[in-house]
């Protein structure tokens, strides 16, 4: 998978000339190219202005903010489904429908096959290692990539590639000669094409909606995802149980003309292109310096990478608990998956309702994601431990919008493949590092211990981030058990002595 430190309470999230999000989004608005064939900027909305805002003098270097009269436009939400309305936008939704629900059901089938040929949670977790190690050896290339290439043609080669691998997968296993070394190498395939795939994915929703649509969109996605998280493993476990994994991975296989035909029927007159970017030398470097140059990109990064590389390791510790704690069968482990992705859709659909993320939302969400994952590691039984699943879903995908959408609004186009490669790096990267080390812990001292030092590193990071970015904007915590209407029980607010530093402050 959706994608800026806190301001006084005074300052609106919907003023043009405080909130860098709205501002950039404002910016990139004015900068798309408009489609030829259709009024004004291209989408299905008819009330959307047919005319861009001029953008003000900003740093020609940065990729806003600048203070535009319609600025404010853009951060105000449309409706929960409102980027729907988009043609090809829906046709990439619906085929994402029937593909992701493919790819779930892969995972479970792919996870308890290696669980039942090994009996190992640490097979799992070398399984999980071998899919995401190319993307911490490769990320940033693929981002380079994305930025070079036109996106929907890179995105139907990659798609293309990744239903032969589940074909092949299946064809292994329902002719019986499959073993853990074979799933760990079409494991590793799969990361390859996901190298360049991902951040292709991420920035391509920006050419389909544009600015004023892309939060909505990236919480959309996101619940797209969820709803298949429910449907495919309950499907999964069906499979599994009456025909064996294979039959799931040929499932998935098929699943991929769904995307790739709504990626051939878009009509590309209505795409905002951004145009490719030449190859030169040092664009990699040039990537990493433009994310570091900046506070709003570069701390949600580092809050990212500790949460994805230690707080998402389910599939080795629900695999660990269904097979070692609760001792279940595959029915009641795709049940766990079911469990959390119903808080994980809830949490879309949240944020599907929100205008332009913020930060101290991105680091409360991360937060409670970690406080409850340590909550859950003492859960006294099955049922109470899938309930804790729920709420973490819901604080797990509100992290994961809301830095997803929060890295696209603030990126210079041209510069949005790489940021969004550096971002699936630092989030899925870190996965062949956390995922053995989580399997090793779970695998000697059970799976309590292991979500309980995931939770632990989750929320530790948040801390430590918040109060970094904090500091940096010159804020301090407010505390008003009596804020009145509209006011906040919590807020941060600048030092009495010095006021905030407006672009990370306002982002807050």
């Amino acid at each position: 998978m959706t994608p800026p430190a806190a301001a006084a309470a005074a300052i609106r999230t919907d003023d043009p000339s405080t909130d860098p999000v709205a501002s950039a989004a404002a910016t990139a608005e004015s900068q798309a190219p408009s489609p030829t064939g259709l009024p004004g900027t291209g989408d299905d909305d008819p009330e959307e202005r047919t005319a861009a805002a001029p953008p003000a003098a900003s740093d020609p270097g940065r990729a806003g903010p600048a203070a535009g009269p319609t600025g404010a436009q853009f951060t105000r939400p449309g409706g929960m489904f409102s980027s729907l309305r988009i043609r090809n936008y829906r046709y990439f939704f619906l085929g994402q429908v029937v593909s992701n629900t493919g790819t779930w059901m892969q995972r479970i089938a792919q996870d308890w096959l290696v669980l039942s040929l090994t009996g190992s949670p640490l097979a799992v977790g070398i399984t999980t290692a071998m899919q995401f190690l190319p993307m911490l050896l490769l990320g940033l290339f693929g981002g380079v990539l994305a930025d070079r290439m036109p996106k929907r043609r890179l995105l139907i080669a990659t798609q293309g590639a990744m239903g032969l691998l589940a074909a092949g997968l299946a064809a292994m296993t329902v002719g019986g000669v499959v073993t853990p070394y074979y799933v760990y190498a079409f494991a590793l395939l799969l990361g390859l094409v996901t190298v360049v795939d991902n951040p292709t994915r991420q920035a391509f929703v920006s050419e389909m909606v544009g600015p004023k649509d892309l939060a909505n969109a990236v919480s959309l996605n996101a619940a797209n995802f969820q709803t298949a998280r429910l449907v495919g493993p309950a499907v999964a476990g069906l499979l599994i149980a009456a025909v064996g994994s294979g039959w799931a991975f040929a499932v998935n296989a098929l699943s991929f003309a769904a995307v790739i035909g709504g990626l051939l029927a878009m009509r590309t007159s209505e795409l905002r292109p951004t145009a490719p970017i030449a190859r030169e030398k040092g664009q990699l470097r040039e990537g990493l310096r433009y994310v570091k140059e900046r506070p709003e990109l570069l701390w949600p990064m580092v809050l990212a990478g500790f949460i994805g590389t230690f707080g998402f390791n389910f599939p080795t510790l629900l695999s660990g608990f269904a097979y070692d704690t609760f001792k279940v069968g595959a029915g009641q482990y795709g049940l766990l998956n079911t469990a959390m992705a119903v808080g994980s859709l809830a949490g879309a659909l949240l944020a599907a309702r929100r205008g332009a993320p913020r930060l101290r939302r991105l680091v409360a969400a991360a937060l409670g994601f970690g406080v409850l994952e340590l909550l859950a590691a003492f859960a006294p039984g099955y049922w109470s431990f899938a309930l804790l699943l729920t709420l973490i879903g819901i604080f797990g995908l509100s992290f994961n919008t809301s830095v997803n959408s929060m890295l696209q609004l603030a990126t210079d186009p041209a510069m949005r493949g790489r940021v969004m490669g550096l971002l699936v790096l630092v989030f899925t990267g870190g996965t062949p590092i956390g995922a053995p080390v989580v399997g090793w812990v779970t695998d000697v001292y059970g799976p309590r211990l292991g979500l309980l030092a995931c939770g632990a590193v989750s929320a530790l990071a948040a801390l430590v981030v918040g109060l970094v970015l904090a500091r940096s904007a010159d804020l301090r915590v407010r505390v008003d058990l009596h804020p009145g209407r509209g006011g906040r029980v919590v807020a941060f607010v600048p030092r009495a002595a010095a006021p905030a530093k407006s672009e990370l402050a306002a982002a807050c």
